[in-house]
């Protein structure tokens, strides 16, 4: 079972700094990372459309439509991160704020949801979130320029591989599903940097 302090104390070790046994804890290293964590965490769940948060759901229209312009507005789920696919939606839409203007009246869509269980996490991604919050945090812990930048790339490379995988697994459903049977040369371009 790993928790979010887990991922914490490996950003901390390969920083060099000592564990801490909760985020909120009195210590420098602790307040850090508490300051930083949920950023980072949401800041890379958006950065790829990761398989393992991933979910679907319907959205009920609003009850009221927008001032102009469209007929029908639906609220985005409170744990959406990023609006990844929408499944039978007029092709005239638009996504303002936490909303999706459009001129059906019914809504399907397939979304990034802010997972807070690491449990629920790929290995990889865990491991991405790690470098991600090590190279986030590099400076306030040690003070160096150096680590930071060494942290910053590691968190690429561990972000690269991490897209490459998750971008090569498990695509082969129909279309209409959300889903291609063929990952298209952005996801595979994107996967690599």
């Amino acid at each position: 079972m790993t928790s979010t302090v887990d991922i914490a104390n490996y950003a901390l070790n390969s920083l060099g700094a000592s564990n801490i046994t909760a985020l909120d804890e009195n210590s420098k290293p602790a307040r850090i990372v508490n300051q930083r964590y949920e950023a980072v965490r949401d800041s890379v769940f958006r950065s790829h459309p990761w398989n393992c948060l991933q979910k679907r759901t319907s959205l009920a229209k609003d009850a009221t439509a927008p001032a102009w312009g469209f007929t029908a507005q639906f609220t985005l789920p409170a744990d959406c991160l990023r609006l990844l696919y929408i499944i039978d939606y007029d092709s005239n839409y638009k996504v303002e704020g936490r909303k999706i203007l459009s001129n059906t009246s019914t809504m399907k869509i397939l979304y990034i949801s802010r997972v807070e269980d690491p449990n629920q996490y790929d290995e990889l991604l865990r491991e991405t979130l790690s470098a991600a919050l090590a190279a986030d945090i590099a400076y306030g812990i040690t003070s160096s320029n150096p680590v930071s930048e060494k942290m910053n790339t590691l968190f690429q490379d561990k972000l690269r591989d991490a897209r490459f995988v998750d971008a090569t697994e498990g695509q082969n459903n129909a279309p209409d599903l959300g889903m291609t049977d063929a990952i298209d040369a952005s996801t595979f371009i994107n996967a690599r940097f």
